[in-house]
């Protein structure tokens, strides 16, 4: 998704390269934020602030998230006021438990009790003990209900697994949807926009990996790292989760994945 749009919106010609990813950061994270903070409340007190510092009401950004919007202790993550609108995409949890293994160091019972966890978190303190990067995630059930229910600033859901099925017709409606959002209304440029298919397929962008790295990953600097664009769409939880794992979130996610037409 973050490949597509900025190759899309930040290319002449829709021809993805890896560094056209810096017109797309994420946030929360330690650059937008010029007040350290030293717990996670502090961190989530300076959310809604530090969209204002940094985000001048002038220009467009996009941005990319792993955050909740449920409250943190009484801070919401942000609000109309800072956010035009938002496009979630949802996955299979028992295919998001194996891309969790693949790029934090757990196993499947530790990934299985993170998307429970009705208190989970990603972080990363740095020398300084500034927490700023502080995201709440919430259980995963929680986490995709803050933004279903959201009904604040439009939300776009998009289905991990359509992106495979049907590429054309759904990056297409996300363009149209950002068009929209904006209020622009420009004509989509058809021959960019398959430029910028075509690049940010995933077997081309783990072949760019492959020649030439890719430094979000969280194991880049291991001697012997995985790689970020590992299975893909060949993730298949039916090959690839033990059963007892697979039965346990189909029990504890089961109204979600009826409703998302999972089972």
């Amino acid at each position: 998704m973050r490949s597509f749009l900025s190759s899309y919106y930040y290319s002449k010609d829709g021809k993805f390269d890896f560094n056209q990813l810096l017109n797309i950061t994420q946030f929360p994270a330690l650059m937008y934020s010029d007040v350290k903070s030293y717990t996670y409340v502090e961190a989530a007190k300076n959310w809604i602030n530090n969209q204002k510092k940094f985000f001048t009401k002038e220009k467009l950004f996009f941005l990319k998230t792993h955050n909740s919007l449920e409250e943190y202790f009484g801070y919401r993550f942000t609000k109309s006021s800072e956010t035009l609108g938002a496009i979630y995409i949802v996955r299979d949890p028992r295919n998001v438990i194996s891309s969790m293994c693949n790029h934090y160091p757990m196993n499947f019972n530790e990934a299985y009790n993170k998307m429970i966890d009705e208190n989970a978190s990603l972080s990363l303190k740095n020398s300084e003990g500034d927490l700023s990067n502080f995201s709440f995630l919430g259980s995963w059930s929680n986490h995709y209900k803050s933004w279903k229910n959201n009904f604040e600033f439009k939300t776009l859901f998009i289905k991990y697994e359509d992106l495979e099925e049907n590429a054309h017709d759904e990056f297409w409606k996300i363009l149209t949807f950002i068009e929209e959002l904006t209020g622009k209304n420009e004509p989509i440029n058809k021959r960019k926009f398959e430029n910028s298919i075509n690049s940010t397929n995933f077997s081309s962008l783990k072949q760019k990996e492959k020649l030439h790295g890719f430094k979000e990953s969280l194991t880049y600097k291991k001697d012997n790292k995985t790689n970020f664009f590992n299975l893909g769409f060949k993730n298949k939880w039916q090959q690839n989760l033990p059963e007892e794992i697979s039965s346990k979130i189909k029990d504890k996610f089961f109204n979600e994945l009826k409703e998302l037409k999972y089972e």
